[in-house]
């Protein structure tokens, strides 16, 4: 039934999209971006002006129809991009886009190819001519009277140049005069810019976009609150962690654009949300782990009450279901699946690429619910060094160093420091167990960029990393100088050292912009020692990981294709208790991935085949499509496969701090006796963009299913003293729904809403049942709202997160004494999370925080912890913080 679905949506997917190519552009019919009426009118112009016996732009279509002379349609075409018009053969220059009415600003996507950039000066004014920002008749008929109110004889305002042509007499007015009568009428101009109260008056079809350049020398702005905006745009940089900005010097203007700390990337074919740095400086992000605490796509939790590491969860379904890369790279997975989180420090991050459902087949085939890359810091045009410190209330210290430098114009290094300590004993909960482990992690990395893409074609990127983390944790007496069989208290010892080195080699083809090359290697070396109480695990791995990926054309750049061959190898030694585990993983794989680009809709669709020398060889289908009714409305479609195997020790360590004994039944496969894991994802999104409160407001609706075909499960309820691992036989799915509202109600200040709802479930040997320890239903807050910068560059930050989660089914415990039984569903709580930064300039910013501020944390964490040696101790069983309100400081200083 599964395959006859997945065949079913496939097959009706491919058949949409070959009605859709069906009705491709004709032979006199070309791409060209465009917005509003104005565009038309503009398009159309030039089209005719340049030799074209008729012209026809649809504004829906985004072309334009032509009837020309043969072979007059590239002139034209030509023509039309220094009008300011990107079309599939030229791309206009930035200076002429710029200088186009704001309601004119197409989105441009950076990354598409064309032939080539139409280079024109930009617009030269007349005498008595000035630049003047607008958008409709209503500002024509705005500004002018503002004009000769203020004395002008003669105002005309022209909404294509976005210039005013003023007659006046100067004994009696001044362009100053008149210019400031027109600011104070809401419209900015090249020597006075609206007050922002005026502006935000006006009427919704009048709002300008206000980041813009006319391509003139630097303006002076006179009135007060004017100069203060000034300021305020001219020195914004990444220390506010609530409006990131990026900025451009053009002829010595400072051009500012907002770019959202999490945005929705409107050109991936798939979701994708794209989480900035600053994202990270909301929260106190020590660590990967804790880097998804302001975002609604992924729910954070603790995995037990004895370690206190926390894991990650995607659409209903554990952390080892989504794939966890860094640089594109496999990262954590394997032995490094329960602690690998905390390996990737916070101030290391420079960008987090979230995608829901199945990613890309250039990936590899262990996506199911979809990955997660983190990029790291390497990208600087000057020097820049940082130092971050940070400590809670209970014994937590950590500090950071990073330093981004450019060598010369091609090549660019940056050194990582990473230092973190936890000293204090802290048992909020007093019942004689740390609440989370003491120690200490020493990481290091070392990045070589090199840059030449634009002379040679050469790119390529080099990166080492060694880590050392120890960690101690157990009953508050345990003491770790004393031998294992000789301690009267219950420890647990985490012993890990972790070496990688990697490489990523590109080329892009001369002449040939859409064509490239790119090949990627990694060396993983992983190593744990490790005790839960009387129980030894420890573990190797030895993973080596190589792709190499071939991206050229079809034709066009409306069919683009990659090719590619991989190859991982991962060599596993597992001891636990007396038991030894040994395996050699060695997997070849190829793939190939098609994309198919109309004018309003994009598909991709891939296949790649592994042969993996235990699992047996591997399809794995997947399939993306977009389709934009509007540019502010976005239909998304997904479909595909995944496989992994499953590392039962590895990914289990939460619960080995109990007294369950294991027990594995094998179903006749190659790898713990057990048979991979097999998954089918189905995914529809839908994106709506519109105006609130006169800005850009979202709502992103998106519903995912995932079935299983085959699946190691991790039975709790067989007996509350066993855990036991097999394969599955029946049923197994996980059904997510979620709902996001992002709004800004006034400057500064975003909002962020989100619900969520979760339907997991599967056959165990006892019957069907709900998968323990996931909510039904959750609800999440976000706001953060940043104050104006003063004339010293200061400002403040607040940022606060409510996370509310719904009762979640606990494991049966039915036969245990009725003193150490669970209930059979956990209690709904609310987590409540805040912190106050202030950037006192560009160079020092200071932050204090709290975490879990409703101080709900869960009772009786531990079952029997008064006898963790006894048959009914168990640390596994946690649905909600074991600690209490956590405070925090820091400090982060750039030189």
């Amino acid at each position: 039934m599964k395959l006859y679905i997945s065949r079913l949506i496939l097959g009706t997917l491919f058949l949409f999209t070959q009605f859709i190519s069906a009705q491709s552009l004709s032979k006199n019919q070309f791409k060209v971006k465009g917005n509003c009426e104005m565009c038309k009118t503009r398009i159309e112009g030039a089209a005719k002006k340049a030799g074209a016996k008729k012209a026809e732009y649809s504004i829906d279509l985004q072309t334009l129809t032509l009837e020309t002379d043969p072979g007059s349609a590239e002139d034209i075409l030509k023509k039309v991009a220094k009008a300011g018009h990107d079309n599939e053969k030229f791309r206009a220059s930035k200076e002429v886009y710029d200088g186009l009415p704001g309601c004119c600003h197409y989105e441009r996507d950076l990354q598409e190819t064309v032939s080539q950039t139409v280079t024109q000066a930009p617009y030269s004014k007349q005498e008595n001519e000035y630049f003047v920002r607008g958008n409709c008749a209503s500002c024509k008929a705005r500004i002018e009277k503002a004009a000769k109110g203020a004395g002008a004889d003669f105002a005309e305002w022209n909404a294509e140049k976005q210039t005013v042509i003023l007659h006046f007499n100067g004994s009696k007015t001044s362009s100053d005069t008149i210019l400031k009568a027109i600011a104070d009428a809401g419209h900015d101009n090249e020597k006075y810019r609206t007050p922002d109260t005026v502006y935000n008056g006006l009427p919704a079809c009048c709002l300008y976009d206000r980041d813009f350049t006319f391509g003139e020398p630097n303006p002076k702005v006179h009135n007060e609150e004017g100069a203060k905006h000034e300021n305020h745009q001219q020195h914004e940089t990444a220390a506010n962690e609530g409006h990131s900005q990026h900025e451009k010097n053009i002829e010595g203007v400072v051009v500012t654009g907002s770019k959202a700390a999490t945005s929705l990337n409107k050109k991936e074919t798939g979701l994708v949300f794209n989480i900035d740095k600053k994202e990270l400086l909301k929260a106190a992000c020590c660590n990967l782990s804790e880097s998804f605490e302001t975002n609604a796509t992924v729910d954070v939790s603790f995995s037990n009450a004895v370690t206190g590491t926390k894991q990650l969860k995607m659409l209903g379904l554990d952390q080892k279901y989504t794939s966890l890369t860094k640089e594109q790279l496999p990262e954590i997975r394997g032995l490094a699946s329960a602690y690998g989180l905390n390996f990737i420090p916070g101030r290391w991050i420079e960008s987090i690429q979230l995608t829901k459902g199945g990613s890309t087949v250039t990936n590899g085939y262990e996506s199911i619910t979809g990955q997660i890359n983190t990029e790291l810091l390497k990208n600087a045009k000057t020097p820049e060094t940082s130092l971050n410190l940070f400590s809670d209330f209970n014994g937590r210290a950590e500090a950071n160093i990073t330093s981004v430098s450019p060598i010369n114009d091609k090549w660019s290094q940056t050194f990582l420091l990473h230092g973190n300590g936890t000293f204090g004993n802290t048992d909020m909960n007093h019942d004689g167990f740390l609440d989370r482990p003491k120690g200490t992690q020493i990481n290091a990395a070392y990045l070589l960029n090199y840059n030449d893409l634009e002379k040679s074609g050469f790119g390529s990127h080099f990166g080492i990393n060694f880590i050392r983390d120890e960690r101690t944790a157990g009953q508050v007496g345990y003491d770790k100088r004393l031998a294992q069989d000789e301690q009267y208290a219950y420890g647990v010892g985490i012993d890990i050292s972790r070496f990688q080195v990697w490489n990523k080699t590109g080329y892009v083809f001369k002449g040939k912009p859409y064509q490239s090359i790119g090949w990627m290697n990694q060396y993983v070396y992983h190593q744990q020692d490790s005790f839960f109480g009387l129980r030894n695990y420890a573990g190797k791995q030895h993973t080596y990981y190589s792709n190499l990926i071939f991206e050229s054309i079809i034709g066009n750049t409306n069919h683009k294709y990659k090719a590619g061959a991989s190859f991982l190898y991962d060599g596993y030694e597992e001891t636990y208790l007396i038991n030894d585990f040994k395996r050699n993983e060695i997997v070849p794989g190829i793939f190939a991935e098609y994309t198919l680009t109309g004018l309003k809709y994009t598909l991709v669709a891939g296949t790649r085949v592994d042969f993996h020398n235990l699992a047996g060889t591997q399809l794995t289908p997947r399939l993306n499509f977009k389709y934009d009714f509007t540019p502010q409305t976005i239909l998304r479609l997904s479909a595909g496969r995944g496989f992994r195997t499953a590392n039962v020790f590895a990914e289990s360590q939460q619960y080995f701090a109990s007294n369950r004994s294991i027990s594995i039944l094998p179903n006749g496969g190659n790898i713990y006796g057990l048979k991979p894991e097999i998954a089918w994802n189905y995914g529809a999104s839908l994106q709506q963009e519109f105006k609130l409160f006169g800005r850009k407001s979202s709502i992103i609706a998106d519903f995912f299913r995932t079935d299983f075909q085959d699946q190691v499960l991790v039975d709790l309820d067989r007996s509350p003293q066993q855990l036991t691992f097999y394969n599955l036989e029946g049923k197994s799915f996980a059904n997510s729904f979620q709902t996001q509202w992002d709004f800004t109600p006034f400057k500064n200040f975003d909002v962020r809403l989100a619900y969520k709802y979760y339907d997991v479930q599967a056959d165990y040997i006892g019957g069907r049942r709900e998968v323990p320890f996931m909510a039904k239903h959750r609800g999440f807050v976000n706001l953060a709202y940043a104050t104006h910068k003063n004339d010293k560059g200061s400002f403040w930050s607040f940022d606060t997160t409510l996370n509310w989660v719904g009762k979640q089914r606990l494991p049966d415990t039915a036969s245990n004494p009725q003193e150490f039984q669970l209930p059979a569903y956990s209690n709904s709580y609310a987590v409540l999370n805040a912190q106050i930064s202030r950037n006192f300039n560009k160079k020092i910013r200071a932050y204090v925080g709290g975490e879990n501020l409703t101080s709900y944390y869960q009772k009786n964490a531990i079952v029997d912890f008064k006898n963790p040696f006894g048959n009914y101790f168990d640390g596994g069983m946690v649905y909600a913080p074991i600690m209490k309100a956590n405070f925090y400081v820091g400090l982060d200083v750039t030189f």
